[in-house]
């Protein structure tokens, strides 16, 4: 019986975390701006690219919810902090003593 080669373009599969999801879509999109895709493999990179963006999308969208969840329900802007734990004002320069 002849060895099928597996297309890793073709293959559905779960990504493993969101960065090795971003990784490969990266991969995709850099193939196929590549123009080295037949119209198959093309076609077949972009339905998983987006599946992989889905996946990504889910995944910052349960990461949004889990920060709501830990803030009481509403999502608070981020605040820089200086090293005293309070908010930082202005933008300091280099060199510049924080505490000054």
């Amino acid at each position: 019986m002849p060895k099928t080669e597996k297309n890793p373009i073709t293959e559905t599969r779960e990504p493993k975390d969101f960065e090795s999801a971003l990784k490969e879509l990266e991969t995709l999109v850099f193939d196929m701006e590549d123009g080295g895709l037949s119209l198959e493999d093309s076609l077949a990179a972009y339905k998983r690219g987006m599946e992989l963006s889905a996946y990504c999308q889910k995944k910052l969208e349960d990461a949004e919810l889990q920060i709501k969840v830990l803030e009481n329900g509403v999502l608070k802007d981020y605040i820089p902090r200086g090293r005293d734990g309070n908010p930082r004002t202005g933008n300091p320069k280099i060199g510049d003593n924080e505490n000054a």
